[in-house]
Protein backbone atom coordinates (compact mmCIF):
# COMPACT_ATOMS: atom_id res chain seq x y z
CA UNK A 1 0.00 0.00 0.00
CA UNK A 2 1.14 3.44 -1.10
CA UNK A 3 0.56 6.41 1.67
CA UNK A 4 1.49 10.23 1.89
CA UNK A 5 2.24 12.44 4.05
CA UNK A 6 -0.13 15.01 5.15
CA UNK A 7 1.06 18.12 4.39
CA UNK A 8 0.02 19.76 1.22
CA UNK A 9 -1.30 23.19 0.20
CA UNK A 10 -4.59 23.97 -0.12
CA UNK A 11 -4.04 26.87 -2.56
CA UNK A 12 -5.13 24.54 -5.41
CA UNK A 13 -8.75 23.61 -3.88
CA UNK A 14 -9.46 27.55 -3.14
CA UNK A 15 -8.66 28.24 -6.93
CA UNK A 16 -10.90 25.38 -7.57
CA UNK A 17 -13.66 26.87 -5.51
CA UNK A 18 -12.92 30.90 -6.69
CA UNK A 19 -13.31 29.30 -10.30
CA UNK A 20 -16.26 27.20 -9.91
CA UNK A 21 -18.32 29.70 -7.85
CA UNK A 22 -17.53 32.75 -10.20
CA UNK A 23 -18.57 30.46 -13.22
CA UNK A 24 -21.93 29.33 -11.62
CA UNK A 25 -22.64 32.77 -10.52
CA UNK A 26 -22.02 34.22 -14.62
CA UNK A 27 -24.17 31.13 -15.95
CA UNK A 28 -27.05 32.23 -13.36
CA UNK A 29 -26.55 35.66 -14.09
CA UNK A 30 -26.36 36.08 -17.61
CA UNK A 31 -28.40 33.59 -18.14
CA UNK A 32 -31.32 34.44 -16.00
CA UNK A 33 -31.40 31.42 -14.00
CA UNK A 34 -31.48 33.21 -10.72
CA UNK A 35 -35.29 32.72 -10.22
CA UNK A 36 -34.50 28.74 -11.11
CA UNK A 37 -32.12 28.53 -8.47
CA UNK A 38 -34.38 30.42 -5.74
CA UNK A 39 -37.52 28.22 -6.53
CA UNK A 40 -35.70 25.26 -5.91
CA UNK A 41 -34.51 26.22 -2.26
CA UNK A 42 -35.74 23.06 -1.02
CA UNK A 43 -32.62 20.90 -2.58
CA UNK A 44 -30.33 23.14 -1.82
CA UNK A 45 -31.21 23.09 1.96
CA UNK A 46 -31.54 18.71 1.40
CA UNK A 47 -27.94 18.75 -0.02
CA UNK A 48 -26.73 20.78 2.86
CA UNK A 49 -27.06 17.21 4.97
CA UNK A 50 -26.21 15.41 1.64
CA UNK A 51 -23.30 17.37 1.31
CA UNK A 52 -21.89 16.87 4.73
CA UNK A 53 -22.53 12.69 4.47
CA UNK A 54 -21.21 12.94 1.18
CA UNK A 55 -18.12 14.47 2.33
CA UNK A 56 -18.05 12.34 5.70
CA UNK A 57 -18.89 8.82 4.66
CA UNK A 58 -18.52 6.39 2.01
CA UNK A 59 -21.90 7.36 0.89
CA UNK A 60 -22.70 10.37 -2.36
CA UNK A 61 -24.50 13.19 -1.78
CA UNK A 62 -26.85 11.45 -3.82
CA UNK A 63 -27.94 8.96 -1.32
CA UNK A 64 -29.58 11.80 0.21
CA UNK A 65 -30.65 13.74 -2.69
CA UNK A 66 -32.38 10.45 -3.78
CA UNK A 67 -34.82 9.86 -1.26
CA UNK A 68 -35.64 13.72 -1.15
CA UNK A 69 -36.26 13.14 -5.10
CA UNK A 70 -37.93 10.68 -4.95
CA UNK A 71 -39.66 9.80 -1.76
CA UNK A 72 -40.16 13.37 -0.04
CA UNK A 73 -41.08 14.81 -3.69
CA UNK A 74 -42.36 12.17 -5.46
CA UNK A 75 -40.68 12.43 -8.58
CA UNK A 76 -38.95 9.59 -10.83
CA UNK A 77 -36.32 7.49 -9.84
CA UNK A 78 -34.43 8.18 -12.83
CA UNK A 79 -34.65 11.69 -11.94
CA UNK A 80 -33.01 10.85 -8.88
CA UNK A 81 -30.26 8.76 -10.54
CA UNK A 82 -29.61 11.81 -13.18
CA UNK A 83 -29.38 14.61 -10.35
CA UNK A 84 -27.26 12.04 -8.40
CA UNK A 85 -24.47 11.98 -11.34
CA UNK A 86 -24.99 15.66 -11.64
CA UNK A 87 -24.52 16.88 -7.75
CA UNK A 88 -21.81 14.60 -7.35
CA UNK A 89 -19.67 15.62 -10.09
CA UNK A 90 -19.65 19.01 -8.50
CA UNK A 91 -19.74 18.09 -4.65
CA UNK A 92 -18.01 15.27 -4.53
CA UNK A 93 -15.11 16.47 -7.29
CA UNK A 94 -14.58 19.35 -4.47
CA UNK A 95 -14.19 17.04 -1.79
CA UNK A 96 -11.60 15.00 -3.81
CA UNK A 97 -9.30 17.97 -4.84
CA UNK A 98 -9.75 18.97 -1.04
CA UNK A 99 -8.43 15.15 -0.30
CA UNK A 100 -5.80 15.29 -2.62
CA UNK A 101 -4.73 18.76 -1.42
CA UNK A 102 -4.40 17.12 2.27
CA UNK A 103 -2.92 14.74 0.87
CA UNK A 104 -4.73 12.38 2.67
CA UNK A 105 -3.54 8.68 2.51
CA UNK A 106 -5.76 6.76 -0.09
CA UNK A 107 -5.48 3.27 -0.83
CA UNK A 108 -4.01 4.22 -4.20
CA UNK A 109 -3.19 0.64 -6.34
CA UNK A 110 -6.87 -0.33 -5.59
CA UNK A 111 -8.18 3.32 -6.70
CA UNK A 112 -5.62 3.08 -9.70
CA UNK A 113 -7.27 -0.09 -10.86
CA UNK A 114 -11.25 0.32 -9.62
CA UNK A 115 -11.20 3.60 -11.99
CA UNK A 116 -10.36 1.91 -15.48
CA UNK A 117 -12.76 -0.76 -14.65
CA UNK A 118 -15.49 2.70 -14.02
CA UNK A 119 -14.44 4.21 -17.04
CA UNK A 120 -15.26 1.50 -18.55
CA UNK A 121 -18.69 -0.08 -17.08
CA UNK A 122 -20.12 3.46 -16.35
CA UNK A 123 -20.93 4.12 -20.20
CA UNK A 124 -21.88 0.63 -20.44
CA UNK A 125 -24.41 0.17 -17.78
CA UNK A 126 -26.10 3.67 -18.80
CA UNK A 127 -26.69 2.31 -22.50
CA UNK A 128 -27.15 -1.36 -21.74
CA UNK A 129 -28.38 -2.17 -18.50
CA UNK A 130 -30.22 1.07 -16.88
CA UNK A 131 -32.40 0.82 -20.12
CA UNK A 132 -33.70 -2.38 -18.67
CA UNK A 133 -34.68 -1.59 -15.47
CA UNK A 134 -38.06 0.05 -14.21
CA UNK A 135 -38.58 2.92 -11.60
CA UNK A 136 -39.54 0.42 -8.68
CA UNK A 137 -36.44 -1.64 -9.41
CA UNK A 138 -34.46 1.20 -9.16
CA UNK A 139 -36.57 2.40 -5.83
CA UNK A 140 -36.02 -1.06 -3.98
CA UNK A 141 -32.41 -1.43 -5.21
CA UNK A 142 -31.01 1.67 -3.93
CA UNK A 143 -33.21 0.89 -0.66
CA UNK A 144 -31.84 -2.79 0.18
CA UNK A 145 -28.41 -1.56 -0.78
CA UNK A 146 -28.44 1.02 1.50
CA UNK A 147 -30.36 -0.69 4.24
CA UNK A 148 -27.54 -3.31 4.18
CA UNK A 149 -25.25 -1.11 4.82
CA UNK A 150 -26.92 0.51 7.65
CA UNK A 151 -27.22 -2.65 9.38
CA UNK A 152 -23.81 -4.22 8.77
CA UNK A 153 -22.93 -1.11 10.45
CA UNK A 154 -24.76 -0.62 13.42
CA UNK A 155 -23.73 -4.14 14.13
CA UNK A 156 -20.16 -3.77 13.62
CA UNK A 157 -19.45 -0.10 14.21
CA UNK A 158 -17.05 -0.59 17.09
CA UNK A 159 -14.90 -2.75 15.41
CA UNK A 160 -15.20 -0.87 11.91
CA UNK A 161 -13.93 2.03 13.83
CA UNK A 162 -10.68 0.53 15.41
CA UNK A 163 -8.99 -0.80 12.98
CA UNK A 164 -5.60 1.23 11.88
CA UNK A 165 -3.81 0.86 9.27
CA UNK A 166 -4.66 -1.84 6.78
CA UNK A 167 -3.85 -5.93 6.70
CA UNK A 168 -1.17 -6.54 4.43
CA UNK A 169 -1.63 -8.09 1.00
CA UNK A 170 0.08 -8.17 -2.31
CA UNK A 171 -0.38 -5.57 -5.43
CA UNK A 172 -1.99 -8.01 -7.19
CA UNK A 173 -5.02 -8.31 -5.05
CA UNK A 174 -5.46 -4.58 -4.99
CA UNK A 175 -5.37 -4.69 -8.99
CA UNK A 176 -7.89 -7.25 -9.78
CA UNK A 177 -10.46 -6.53 -6.67
CA UNK A 178 -10.20 -2.92 -7.56
CA UNK A 179 -10.98 -3.44 -11.44
CA UNK A 180 -13.95 -6.01 -10.29
CA UNK A 181 -15.40 -3.30 -7.48
CA UNK A 182 -14.87 -0.32 -10.19
CA UNK A 183 -16.29 -2.09 -13.27
CA UNK A 184 -18.82 -4.47 -11.47
CA UNK A 185 -20.28 -1.59 -8.95
CA UNK A 186 -20.66 0.96 -12.07
CA UNK A 187 -22.56 -1.78 -14.23
CA UNK A 188 -24.93 -2.59 -12.35
CA UNK A 189 -25.03 -0.64 -9.58
CA UNK A 190 -24.08 2.79 -10.16
CA UNK A 191 -25.43 3.55 -13.78
CA UNK A 192 -28.81 2.46 -12.40
CA UNK A 193 -28.91 4.00 -8.89
CA UNK A 194 -26.30 6.71 -9.54
CA UNK A 195 -24.56 5.80 -6.04
CA UNK A 196 -23.41 2.67 -4.85
CA UNK A 197 -19.99 2.06 -5.78
CA UNK A 198 -18.21 4.44 -3.54
CA UNK A 199 -19.87 1.60 -0.85
CA UNK A 200 -18.58 -1.07 -2.68
CA UNK A 201 -14.91 -0.44 -2.67
CA UNK A 202 -15.40 0.99 0.88
CA UNK A 203 -16.57 -2.37 1.92
CA UNK A 204 -13.76 -4.40 0.28
CA UNK A 205 -11.70 -1.86 2.24
CA UNK A 206 -12.98 -2.28 5.69
CA UNK A 207 -14.28 -5.90 5.40
CA UNK A 208 -11.87 -7.75 3.40
CA UNK A 209 -8.72 -5.75 4.28
CA UNK A 210 -9.17 -4.33 7.63
CA UNK A 211 -8.67 -0.30 6.35
CA UNK A 212 -8.68 2.51 8.68
CA UNK A 213 -11.93 4.86 7.69
CA UNK A 214 -8.77 7.60 7.05
CA UNK A 215 -8.00 5.36 4.46
CA UNK A 216 -11.13 4.31 3.16
CA UNK A 217 -13.56 6.96 3.14
CA UNK A 218 -11.46 9.33 0.95
CA UNK A 219 -10.58 6.12 -1.29
CA UNK A 220 -14.25 5.82 -1.60
CA UNK A 221 -15.01 9.82 -1.84
CA UNK A 222 -12.84 9.94 -5.27
CA UNK A 223 -13.63 6.60 -7.15
CA UNK A 224 -17.57 8.17 -6.53
CA UNK A 225 -16.20 11.55 -7.80
CA UNK A 226 -14.89 9.85 -11.10
CA UNK A 227 -17.84 7.69 -11.60
CA UNK A 228 -20.16 10.58 -11.12
CA UNK A 229 -17.95 12.69 -13.50
CA UNK A 230 -18.24 9.43 -16.01
CA UNK A 231 -22.23 9.20 -15.81
CA UNK A 232 -23.62 12.68 -16.19
CA UNK A 233 -20.91 13.00 -19.00
CA UNK A 234 -22.37 10.33 -20.90
CA UNK A 235 -26.11 11.18 -19.93
CA UNK A 236 -25.23 14.70 -21.38
CA UNK A 237 -23.85 13.11 -24.62
CA UNK A 238 -26.46 10.87 -25.26
CA UNK A 239 -28.72 14.31 -24.91
CA UNK A 240 -30.76 12.02 -21.69
CA UNK A 241 -30.66 14.05 -18.80
CA UNK A 242 -33.83 13.76 -16.97
CA UNK A 243 -36.23 16.90 -17.00
CA UNK A 244 -36.02 18.24 -13.62
CA UNK A 245 -31.92 17.27 -12.79
CA UNK A 246 -30.62 21.06 -14.16
CA UNK A 247 -32.83 23.05 -12.11
CA UNK A 248 -32.37 21.12 -8.64
CA UNK A 249 -28.62 20.94 -9.73
CA UNK A 250 -28.59 25.11 -10.30
CA UNK A 251 -29.65 25.31 -6.61
CA UNK A 252 -28.06 22.92 -5.01
CA UNK A 253 -24.30 22.88 -6.75
CA UNK A 254 -23.12 25.87 -4.84
CA UNK A 255 -24.00 24.09 -1.36
CA UNK A 256 -22.33 20.90 -2.20
CA UNK A 257 -19.06 22.40 -3.83
CA UNK A 258 -18.39 23.65 0.04
CA UNK A 259 -19.87 21.10 1.89
CA UNK A 260 -18.67 18.10 0.92
CA UNK A 261 -14.83 18.97 1.54
CA UNK A 262 -16.62 20.72 4.76
CA UNK A 263 -18.03 17.21 6.02
CA UNK A 264 -14.46 15.77 5.16
CA UNK A 265 -12.77 18.58 7.70
CA UNK A 266 -15.27 18.10 10.17
CA UNK A 267 -15.14 14.24 11.08
CA UNK A 268 -11.59 14.75 10.71
CA UNK A 269 -12.19 16.85 13.95
CA UNK A 270 -14.90 15.03 15.50
CA UNK A 271 -14.10 11.52 14.38
CA UNK A 272 -16.85 9.06 12.30
CA UNK A 273 -18.48 7.42 14.32
CA UNK A 274 -21.29 9.20 15.72
CA UNK A 275 -21.96 10.18 11.68
CA UNK A 276 -22.14 6.78 10.99
CA UNK A 277 -24.36 6.06 13.86
CA UNK A 278 -26.95 8.24 12.55
CA UNK A 279 -26.27 7.75 8.81
CA UNK A 280 -26.71 3.74 9.56
CA UNK A 281 -30.09 4.51 10.89
CA UNK A 282 -31.14 6.44 8.68
CA UNK A 283 -30.42 4.34 5.93
CA UNK A 284 -32.74 0.80 7.35
CA UNK A 285 -35.45 4.23 7.80
CA UNK A 286 -35.34 4.75 4.16
CA UNK A 287 -36.02 1.02 3.46
CA UNK A 288 -39.07 1.15 5.56
CA UNK A 289 -40.09 4.23 4.31
CA UNK A 290 -39.65 3.04 0.46
CA UNK A 291 -41.82 0.18 1.17
CA UNK A 292 -44.92 2.36 2.74
CA UNK A 293 -44.32 5.14 0.01
CA UNK A 294 -43.98 1.85 -2.83
CA UNK A 295 -47.19 0.01 -0.81
CA UNK A 296 -49.83 0.78 -4.04
CA UNK A 297 -47.52 -0.54 -6.54
CA UNK A 298 -45.94 -3.06 -4.35
CA UNK A 299 -46.91 -7.08 -4.87
CA UNK A 300 -45.78 -9.68 -1.98
CA UNK A 301 -43.26 -10.53 -4.55
CA UNK A 302 -41.59 -7.50 -5.16
CA UNK A 303 -41.77 -6.70 -0.83
CA UNK A 304 -40.00 -10.29 -0.19
CA UNK A 305 -37.45 -9.28 -3.62
CA UNK A 306 -36.06 -6.21 -1.76
CA UNK A 307 -36.12 -8.20 1.80
CA UNK A 308 -33.79 -10.60 -0.03
CA UNK A 309 -31.93 -7.93 -1.50
CA UNK A 310 -30.87 -7.03 1.87
CA UNK A 311 -30.26 -10.47 2.78
CA UNK A 312 -27.65 -10.75 -0.15
CA UNK A 313 -25.57 -7.95 -0.15
CA UNK A 314 -25.66 -8.86 3.41
CA UNK A 315 -24.24 -12.45 2.46
CA UNK A 316 -21.72 -11.05 0.35
CA UNK A 317 -20.17 -8.45 3.30
CA UNK A 318 -20.31 -11.26 5.79
CA UNK A 319 -18.14 -13.66 3.17
CA UNK A 320 -15.70 -10.59 2.84
CA UNK A 321 -15.58 -9.96 6.49
CA UNK A 322 -15.06 -13.90 6.77
CA UNK A 323 -11.82 -13.40 4.14
CA UNK A 324 -10.58 -10.24 6.14
CA UNK A 325 -10.70 -12.37 9.13
CA UNK A 326 -8.86 -14.72 7.46
CA UNK A 327 -6.13 -12.76 6.24
CA UNK A 328 -5.68 -10.73 9.16
CA UNK A 329 -4.54 -14.11 10.96
CA UNK A 330 -2.14 -15.17 8.43
CA UNK A 331 -0.55 -11.72 8.75
CA UNK A 332 -0.20 -11.62 12.38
Amino acid sequence: MQTSKRTGSLLPFFAWLLVFYAGWLAFVLIGDHLGTALAHWPMALAMAAGSYVAGSTPMGGGTVGFPVLVLLMDLPAVLGRDFSFAIQAVGMTSASIYILCQRLELEWPMLRAAIPGALIGTPLGILYVAPLTSDLFIKLLFAAMWCSFGLLHLRRINEITSYEGMTPHDVAFDHKIGFAVGLLGSLFISSITGVGIDMMIYMVLVLWCHADLKIAIPTSVILMAFTSLVGIAVKLMLGDVQPGTFENWLAAAPVVAIGAPLGAWVVSKIGRRPTLIVVSLLCVVQFIWTLVHEQDNLTAWNVSAALLGVVLFLLVFQDMYRHGYRLARRNR
